[in-house]
């Protein structure tokens, strides 16, 4: 018999989803508040934010420990389980962390357990790499990256710019996707892990049934999947469709 998991990653590709699946696991109350605190980007925002002295910065001594309570904390979010969002560039960067937390762990998920306690995987995929690599090239070029259900914006990275089709700027997002989606698989295949898979088009559609799956997998109630509405809406519309089966003639007619 397993052991009652102590925490998930939600193991993603960018523009997969996750953003939006983070905010309904959160809102159930009882999944953590899952959050990427393992983006390299992200972690000296997130040692600030969790007020950390300025002597405790990557590379300091006692910098790995203390990040790692503190991300802890905030991934639990008040709930017994941690929640992590992890994009595959960034696995190695984690393992890394922790191996010098859990030094002489015999392979990738007994460093994990030594650091999170037993840990589900979640592997979040979205079937339509195209469309997936024209939203991040949108959202790349106009600098929006999420919005309210509402329409106000609540991720901008960059000053607004209109976006521009760009072929092979698309077809360099295909294929890194593509290559992002297959080292997930490859890492799985190594560890022995089978992760709960969810695909991005089902959570768009079925968002509580697809909770209330993932609730159940990590033997949480699935009811608390009930009655969740989204934290962001849909950036795509007519004419990211209309980019998508520009790209794909394009492609087409030129194999």
């Amino acid at each position: 018999m397993t052991e009652r998991p102590a925490a998930y990653i939600l193991c993603g590709t960018p523009r997969s989803g996750s953003t939006l699946l983070c905010g309904y696991l959160a809102a159930t109350g009882v999944a953590g508040a899952p959050d990427s605190f393992f983006r390299t980007q992200s972690v000296d925002f997130w040692a600030q934010d969790w007020g950390l002295p300025e002597t405790l910065r990557p590379g300091a001594a006692g910098f790995d420990r203390a990040y790692l309570d503190a991300a802890l904390v905030e991934g639990r979010g008040g709930t017994p389980v941690f929640g992590l969002r992890l994009m595959r560039e960034n696995l190695g960067d984690m393992l890394g962390m922790l191996d010098h937390l859990y030094p002489g762990s015999p392979g990738d998920t007994a460093l994990i357990e030594a650091a999170f306690g037993p840990t589900r995987y979640l592997h979040l995929r979205r079937r339509d790499k195209v469309a997936q690599a024209v939203s991040r090239v949108r959202a790349e070029q106009s600098g929006l990256w999420h919005i309210a259900p509402d329409g106000r914006e609540i991720e901008r990275l960059a000053p607004h710019r209109d976006p521009v089709y760009d072929f092979a700027a698309i077809d360099t997002q295909v294929r890194a996707l593509e290559a992002y989606e297959a080292g997930w698989t490859k890492w799985f295949a190594a560890q022995g892990i089978t992760p709960l898979v969810i695909d991005y088009e089902d959570l768009a559609d079925t968002p509580i049934e697809v909770v209330s799956d993932i609730l159940a997998h990590l033997e949480q109630d699935p009811d608390r999947a009930q009655g969740l509405t989204p934290a962001v809406a849909k950036l795509s519309g007519a004419e990211s469709r209309d980019w998508v089966q520009r790209f794909r003639a394009q492609r087409e007619g030129s194999a």
